[in-house]
């Protein structure tokens, strides 16, 4: 296929732009020809066009602006990146068919993220471009603006440097005075930490630190946060905040309130809804305001003259984008801070392995607090075996709580209210036969049939039967589900968690057995059964059904999945965190890892000195870092086991994942750096798809991603009918 075939020209040999045709548009009496990044996910077309800019359209298509044009005969919409006197194309330029809006919604620093972050994860730049742009609302668009205000420096005043109570004033502080406050006044929570008070004085002066910031527990982390953008606002600079879920957008939204006031800032979060999260969106790209705080699609947020880009809790898998080119929230900051001068904030209460890897690399500096003030402040953490320490009473018994993990609950409930952290959400998620303890699998056939693909079907539907039919006259009645049971209640029949029928007259093919029991306890079996337990005290839950940003300080039991733990009022008195078994026996390379930051984040939320239990064996690595509160030792640990085992940071690693003869077919065809090695393919799944692994150096991660690239460009270009789901640095490597 030639260069002429897919470039989106209607060219007309033998006639040079600057002739006049009959019917032609007239250029525009400059920079006639716009470069514009046209709206399709192929990746061998994954490159600017080139277009003619009418002369009606000389003003209005600037760069930035949505665009219409024509591509390969139908019209689609792009962005017009930039203007140019002329073509390197011989032949006559299509037209721009429309300026969909004059507002340049795409800035050139967010551009050239776009296209950086495209090549990181061997994706394309209209993918990227998705993510980061909102679609357009007109009206909102055509709403009129408020009054610009007299420009004058960002520096207002902390809250902690304000008593409460004091009269607000227009007034601001002298910048050249802040340095020289008291520190208790200027750094606030910061003073903890030995490099707290220099970090904010170099995003105060216009400097860019780059730190990872290891919280302590007892004490909120939105406050830190929000003097840390106060601090780049007083430097005249903007800041982008990353966190993983609405509730903690909730949180850092209320401690931005308190500590730049009003109108200064703006949360953007999914629940908003399209007209207005795009209408905050447009105060931001505008410079109505210059903090953001978010959730992952705020990393593409465009602030202008930017300072600060933070992420809190970099190892939630909220963080990674679910569509291609699947980017990960920290590398995409990482990545802006270093193309924009910008400071980076890497902040949790444990330590990825991907921290520690920037600081291990001197990329970015760690400010921790001293192990004293750890020490005060840290939780008493008592691990308890499941089996070794049963309840002495009834009520325990019925808790299926160990005995030290009921009294500490008891004595917590005097004080206050305290949380049960269950790694399982629903009812009894998983069940299994009383006789024989086989699992509970459905019986019932599929819920729908698809006859067998004639001769001229293809497409998804097509080959799968070609794969589960053999011969094709077989019917699909023949088969079950074989999907796992499970209960909604205690007086509900077994429902399959695949097709969602109820199998009331299900019996185990093995024993002929009739009756089942729990394998796992999911959270509101769990709270049922602490309502027993505790029958004068109120039961609250929080996860995938309603999650609680915060709750009361009055004695209550609070059950919650991992990430849905609200925030109590003045801490929680105690906390008993279930089923340690469940967080460190999953096939995942980071389970030690996820446990640990699963387990700190919930402690963080006690009270200072508060007891905690954990159901887990005490001698495991992960749990005395845990005792300890030493997350820094154990993500020291696990970087150099992934080094020497050739694993993600220490490596970069890609995945194909596909049929097996299209996985195989590109492992052929690409051309990958010398010094790759490539996994696999082994089967993954249910659907007959295998996936190959390829790894390399860190400095040859470039090379692979652009190798990758190429390949689906060129099975794109063939029309390969099997795709094969290309992905860098995966969190789900195992």
């Amino acid at each position: 296929m030639t260069d002429d075939a897919l470039l989106p020209l209607d060219a007309v040999r033998g006639k040079t732009p600057g002739r006049s045709a009959k019917g032609a548009p007239v250029a525009a009496p400059s920079q006639p020809v716009a470069r514009v990044a046209v709206d399709t996910p192929l990746p061998h077309l994954d490159r600017l066009f080139d277009y003619l800019v009418p002369e009606q359209f000389h003003d209005s298509a600037v760069p930035g602006v949505r665009v219409r044009v024509r591509f390969a005969g139908k019209l689609v919409d792009g962005f017009l990146l930039g203007r140019a006197e002329r073509s390197e194309h011989e032949g006559r330029l299509t037209p721009l068919e429309r300026v969909v809006s004059a507002e340049p919604v795409l800035t050139e620093e967010v551009a050239g993220l776009a296209r950086a972050v495209a090549d990181r994860y061997a994706g394309t730049l209209a993918d990227v471009l998705r993510l980061a742009v909102p679609p357009r609302h007109a009206k909102v668009e055509a709403e009129p603006r408020p009054e610009t205000p007299e420009p004058r420096p960002e520096t207002p005043e902390p809250a902690s440097a304000q008593p409460e109570g004091s009269p607000s004033s227009d007034a601001q502080p002298d910048p050249a005075l802040l340095p020289d406050a008291a520190p208790e006044e200027t750094t606030g929570a910061w003073a903890d930490y030995p490099m707290g008070p220099s970090f904010l004085d170099a995003l105060e002066h216009g400097r860019a630190p780059r730190a990872v910031w290891s919280a302590l527990p007892g004490t909120a982390w939105t406050g830190p946060m929000a003097q840390a953008v106060a601090a780049t606002l007083a430097g005249g600079r903007g800041a982008v905040v990353v966190v993983p879920d609405g509730k903690d957008v909730e949180l850092l939204d209320q401690a931005l309130l308190a500590h730049l006031g009003p109108g200064r800032h703006v949360a953007l979060t999914a629940g908003l809804g399209p007209s207005e999260r795009y209408r905050r969106w447009l105060k931001v790209l505008r410079g109505e305001v210059r903090a953001v705080a978010g959730t992952r699609a705020a990393m593409f947020a465009p602030v202008h003259e930017l300072g600060l880009v933070a992420i809190w809790d970099d190892g939630d898998d909220l963080h990674a984008e679910r569509l291609a080119p699947y980017p990960h929230a920290r590398e995409v900051l990482a990545l802006r801070a270093h193309r924009t001068g910008a400071a980076m904030l890497i902040g949790s209460h444990g330590r990825t392995a991907e921290a520690t890897q920037l600081i291990a690399s001197g990329w970015a500096r760690p400010i921790l607090a001293r192990r004293e003030t750890i020490r005060a402040v840290a939780p008493r953490v008592r691990p308890a075996g499941e089996d070794a320490e049963l309840a002495k009473d009834q009520a325990a018994r019925a808790a299926r709580l160990p005995s030290i993990a009921w009294r500490v609950l008891k004595e917590g409930l005097e004080h206050g209210p305290v949380l049960i952290q269950v790694p399982r959400r629903g009812y009894v998620p998983v069940i299994a036969c009383q006789n024989c303890r086989e699992p509970a699998r459905c019986a019932l056939p599929p819920t729908r049939s698809v006859p067998a693909s004639g001769p001229g079907e293809s497409g998804p539907q097509a080959s799968m039967e070609g794969m589960m039919l053999e011969p094709p006259a077989r019917a699909l009645t023949d088969l079950v589900c074989h999907g796992p049971l499970a209960l909604r209640s205690g007086h509900a029949a077994p429902y399959c968690r695949w097709c969602g029928r109820v199998d009331a007259a299900w019996r185990c093919p093995s024993c002929g057995g009739g009756r089942v029991r729990a394998v796992v306890i999911g959270a509101r079996r769990t709270a049922e059964e602490l309502g027993r337990a505790f029958p004068s005290t109120r039961v609250k839950t929080s996860g995938r059904d309603g999650v609680l940003a915060t709750v009361g300080g009055k004695p209550a039991l609070v059950v919650a999945t991992p990430g849905a733990e609200p925030v109590a009022e003045g801490g929680y008195a105690a906390a008993v965190l279930l089923d340690g078994w469940a967080l460190l026996g999953r096939a995942d390379l980071r389970a030690a890892e996820e446990a640990l930051r699963r387990w700190m984040n919930a402690a963080a939320l006690l009270r200072p000195a508060a007891e905690l239990v954990v159901l887990a064996d005490g001698a495991l690595p992960v749990v005395q870092a845990l005792l300890r509160w030493d997350p820094v030792t154990h993500a020291e640990r696990e970087l150099a086991e992934r080094a020497e085992l050739g694993f993600p940071p220490a490596v970069r690693m890609a995945t194909l994942t596909g049929a097996p003869a299209a996985v195989r077919q590109v492992l052929e065809e690409v051309r990958l750096p010398p010094s790759a090695q490539v996994l696999g393919p082994v089967p993954v799944g249910d659907g007959g798809q295998e996936r190959a692994m390829v790894r390399v150096p860190r400095p040859d991660g470039a090379a692979l991603a652009a190798a990758l690239k190429g390949a689906s460009g060129v099975r794109a270009a063939r029309k390969a009918p099997d795709i094969v789901r290309v992905s860098v640095d995966p969190l789900d490597l195992i």
